[in-house]
């Protein structure tokens, strides 16, 4: 490793920041040692704020139908292979009331975007999970609705969502979506869960197909930006019955050494080991927390439909029943010195860490936050 990649290094541990040219003389500088000295950084912050506690989330994948045709996805909507599924809101709430009793304090309630749960089905049943357990953190992924639709479900009481930015370029956005998708729209789904209070997450595909290094150097100056409470990353993997069945699988090194970038961007964030870092390594998830990662997602979704959402081949832990997950995945997190925790597992935000000349976007009012990153809700 080089001077002024070390130099870099910890530059952005201490100012949480790299300029454009930085980011790429240090994406392009990966080696063995950078990316060492990178995960004993992104570990000293993450335990600075964290400790060594790793949060469990309970997943409830609840429906594989999907309106939309992304190229890279596995339940598209022309997957005609798919083996399509839906829970309903009782089978939903039974999966809330299994995790509960298994100690869980948050469930993310992820589906495609399927239009058979409007607000008229979430609703009641996002009220019916607060009223039963007033103490977890409901976190929806149910991708892109309107600014009335999450002001409905935030008012039921939904506390996060997640929804992945996938590429912060249009043109990258346009090679990985359908014409009728644009990253503008994403945009502004993003702004107004911000401005409705929601705790947002982000994210992108490491090695999506057409990602260049100037790509990944825009969406870490995005998450610079937009500051997201988390931020969801894992290594791109093809799906057989989609346009990019023969597309290259991204890499797990290189989406740990972007975990640790992120961490040192925003110390406090909340950042997944994603289920796709453990498809492609066995240990993929381990190798994520070592790099700065604090959140594992579990699936609490019913055994006979877990390898339904397939959104891309080889998907592990489909057939694990939910007690068995938490025990495995304890066991693991255990082995590498850290514990696991099912608390709400909320951030800890620690503003004071960020340079005042770096929260210019914490600070912005939402007009400007609206015109800086989208269009301004009519």
């Amino acid at each position: 490793m080089n001077d002024n990649v070390r130099a870099l290094i910890e530059k952005l541990a201490s100012e949480h920041h790299l300029s454009c040219a930085e980011y790429i003389e240090l994406l392009s500088s990966r080696e063995a040692e950078a990316a060492e000295l990178l995960a004993e950084k992104a570990r000293a912050v993450a335990g600075a704020v964290y400790g060594r506690e790793v949060f469990l989330r309970g997943l409830i994948e609840f429906s594989n139908y999907c309106k939309n045709d992304c190229y890279y996805c596995g339940i598209r909507r022309s997957n005609r292979l798919a083996a399509r599924y839906r829970l309903s809101p009782e089978e939903i709430f039974s999966c809330c009331d299994e995790g509960y009793r298994l100690g869980y304090r948050t469930f993310v309630l992820q589906s495609g975007e399927d239009p058979f749960f409007s607000d008229k089905v979430l609703v009641p049943l996002i009220a019916a999970i607060k009223e039963s357990y007033p103490e977890v953190a409901v976190t929806l992924s149910l991708g892109e609705r309107s600014y009335e639709s999450y002001k409905a479900l935030r008012t039921a009481g939904a506390d996060r969502y997640l929804l992945r930015h996938e590429t912060a370029t249009p043109a990258h956005y346009a090679k990985l979506h359908p014409a009728e998708m644009s990253l503008k729209t994403r945009l502004n789904c993003l702004n107004y869960l911000r401005e409705l209070g929601y705790a947002v997450g982000v994210g992108f595909m490491v090695g999506s197909p057409f990602q260049t290094v100037e790509n990944i150097v825009a969406d870490l100056q995005f998450i610079e930006e937009f500051q997201p409470d988390m931020c969801g990353i894992g290594p791109f993997i093809p799906h057989a019955a989609t346009p990019f069945a023969g597309e290259r699988a991204g890499s797990v090194e290189l989406t740990c050494y972007l975990l640790s970038i992120i961490r040192l961007i925003i110390p406090d964030i909340l950042l997944p080991a994603t289920t796709a870092l453990g498809t492609l390594a066995e240990d993929g998830r381990e190798k994520g927390i070592l790099s700065g990662a604090n959140v594992l997602m579990p699936n609490l979704s019913p055994v006979s439909v877990r390898k339904k959402y397939e959104l891309y081949d080889g998907k592990i832990c489909t057939g694990e029943e939910s007690a068995q997950c938490r025990l495995c995945l304890s066991g693991r997190i255990k082995s590498i010195g850290y514990k696991v925790v099912c608390s709400r597992g909320d951030r800890r935000k620690i503003e004071s860490l960020i340079p005042p000349d770096e929260q210019k976007f914490l600070n912005c009012d939402k007009k400007q936050a609206a015109s800086r990153l989208g269009e301004e809700r009519p």
